[in-house]
């Protein structure tokens, strides 16, 4: 059995890694000023991070269009999403795959950014292993367990602005000029620590990837917001205390996070290998 990986923008996965394991991807829309952008297809200026601009998920259409056609040159499809706790996109694609019937298998990231990539990444590794749509689709489901992601943002307006944040409106209320430190958890957006400065909190970042990471052969991304000096700093630093992890690899956050986190986020994900 033949099985395509469907993804969708946000898992910011490299085009040559799209390429490498034959991964589709379907587009994440940013509405600003009433125009509908399609993230991945669209040019999306930077100035979208500060205005006051929406995300909205893959439609139907879109969604239904990839599966259709992943299933004219496969006999299965394992779609891997952005978690459903920041984006509506999961539930359209339960919905289309169970019109679709059974050869579409739908799998929750429960994570964002390269958290949801390297999902969809172990679950193509499997499918171009000859795996079938349930070994491709456990693939995926036990990267899911393995994966964590951190972000540090620069400032509360977007977040404020943003209902992805879980447990917020205590932290968010503050006057203080918190510099919070971010994690996903269970899917959802959350908070890790209260820092002062951008410099501790990503400080504090670092340490809280090594302590996942410990001497393990990790896989890891970093991200940014229009911050790529923040981002290659990062990965530079965790370069030289996780020896055993190959380099990061380094993307925009992309616009579907970065509206919600706003310009100079940086984030890291990590991909623990298997025990």
């Amino acid at each position: 059995m033949s099985v395509v990986v469907v993804t969708d923008a946000s898992s910011r996965l490299p085009a040559d890694l799209l390429d490498k394991w034959a991964i589709r991807v379907v587009p994440l829309h940013i509405l600003l000023d009433g125009h509908d952008l399609r993230d991945g297809v669209d040019e999306i200026p930077d100035v979208v991070y500060q205005h006051h601009a929406t995300t909205a998920a893959a439609t139907p259409a879109e969604l239904a269009a990839a599966y259709r056609a992943a299933l004219a040159d496969a006999d299965a499809v394992v779609a891997v999403h952005i978690s459903s706790a920041l984006s509506g996109t999961y539930g359209v694609a339960q919905r289309i795959a169970a019109e679709l019937g059974p050869a579409v298998r739908v799998i929750d990231s429960k994570s964002a950014a390269m958290g949801t990539g390297f999902v969809a990444l172990a679950a193509a590794r499997a499918a171009a292993a000859g795996g079938d749509l349930d070994a491709v689709a456990d693939a995926a489901n036990s990267a899911i367990g393995r994966s964590h992601a951190f972000i540090v943002v620069h400032g509360l307006d977007n977040l404020r602005r943003s209902g992805r944040i879980g447990g917020a409106k205590a932290w968010l209320g503050t006057a203080l000029a918190l510099k919070p430190l971010l994690r996903i958890e269970d899917g959802k957006l959350v908070l890790a620590q209260r820092v002062r400065t951008v410099t501790k909190a990503t400080a504090a970042m670092i340490d809280w990837v090594c302590e996942v990471v410990g001497d393990e052969a990790a896989a890891l991304a970093v991200h940014h917001v229009v911050n790529p000096d923040g981002a290659n700093e990062v990965a530079a630093a965790l370069a030289r205390r996780l020896p055993a992890c190959e380099p990061a690899i380094i993307t925009p956050l992309g616009p579907v996070l970065g509206v919600h986190v706003g310009t100079g986020a940086v984030a890291v994900c990590v991909a623990l290998p298997k025990a």
